[in-house]
């Protein structure tokens, strides 16, 4: 019997400590002694696959400074980096189940989001546009009547998109690619007339396509959306963590130098640059580091 009651202890406390460590990831970081970090495969400069488990892009190297300060702040001799692939539609499920604990891609912040999920300090916001055939006549959504516009599942440009649409009465079709490179060869096969999505993802698209000048952003800004790292909700002491390796990486200069590096350089694998200069709302928000959502920010 008392064998019985101390079993039934050591798995009442096991029990409680599994749950301790959802709610607390540098807990659970310390006891596993590794961090899983969510990659995206194809989302422009700030995250995509080099092939191979090789990742690359702003975001990733944001959070590989990030998961080295927290292995300095917890005094960790080692600290293994773990890489799972996500996409548009499961990158929140997977960070709500604690499959990964860090979410590095390119992922709007949203008053809808933050009930399901929390953003670290933004440190690029961007704009959604549209990518075009540079042959195709379309200048802006009014040019879209008639035509097949693809966004990618799971991404908010789809509700963009339809707004716009109900504003301007203008009459379209919908389609969706599973994934950013599949919305983009939609386009490029020419199933689709219009991509619509963030610009830089758009300008990464473009400039990893075979024939790079065969395409053009255009059109009018659609939305202003601040992307953000994504990370457990009600995890107080891990935000601060990532947030307070965020401030620092942007008061030592770190920020600046990683935009140049992935926006304004030439980057792999095509050795071609995006020349995306840092815009006036990214760099008001290295200054005034926040994690304010979408319906905050205005379209000028």
């Amino acid at each position: 019997m008392k064998q019985n009651i101390v079993a039934l202890s050591v798995a009442i406390f096991a029990a409680g400590a599994a749950h301790a460590q959802s709610n607390d990831t540098l807990a659970k970081i310390k006891a596993v002694g590794s961090i899983t970090q969510g990659v995206r495969e194809a989302s422009g400069a700030l995250a995509y696959a080099l092939g191979n488990g090789v990742y690359a892009g702003f975001h990733y190297e944001v959070c590989t400074n990030i998961i080295s300060d927290i292995k300095k702040q917890m005094g960790l001799s080692q600290l293994e980096a773990k890489y799972v692939p996500v996409t548009s539609a499961n990158r929140i499920p997977l960070v709500k189940n604690g499959t990964v604990d860090i979410e590095c891609g390119s992922t709007s912040n949203t008053l809808a989001r933050q009930k399901e999920v929390a953003f670290a300090s933004t440190l690029y916001v961007e704009e959604v546009r549209m990518a075009v055939k540079a042959d195709s006549g379309i200048k802006s959504l009014a040019d879209l009547n008639g035509k097949t516009v693809v966004t990618t599942t799971g991404t908010t440009a789809l509700q963009v998109v339809r707004q716009n649409k109900r504003a301007k009465n203008i009459d379209f079709r919908e389609i969706s690619g599973k994934d950013h490179s599949d919305s983009f060869l939609l386009l490029e096969t020419g199933r689709a007339d219009a991509f619509v999505l963030d610009s830089q993802v758009l300008a990464g698209s473009i400039a990893m396509a075979r024939n790079p000048k065969s395409f053009k952003i255009v059109g009018e800004p659609l939305s202003v959306e601040p992307i953000a790292i994504m990370i457990r909700k009600d995890d107080a002491a891990f935000k601060k963590a990532v947030d307070d390796s965020i401030a620092r990486q942007v008061k030592d200069g770190t920020i600046a130098k990683l935009y140049d590096k992935w926006f304004m350089k030439a980057i792999p694998p095509s050795n071609t640059s995006l020349n995306l200069p840092a815009s006036a709302a990214t760099k008001a928000a290295w200054e005034h580091l926040n994690d304010r959502p979408t319906e905050s920010y205005k379209v000028e």
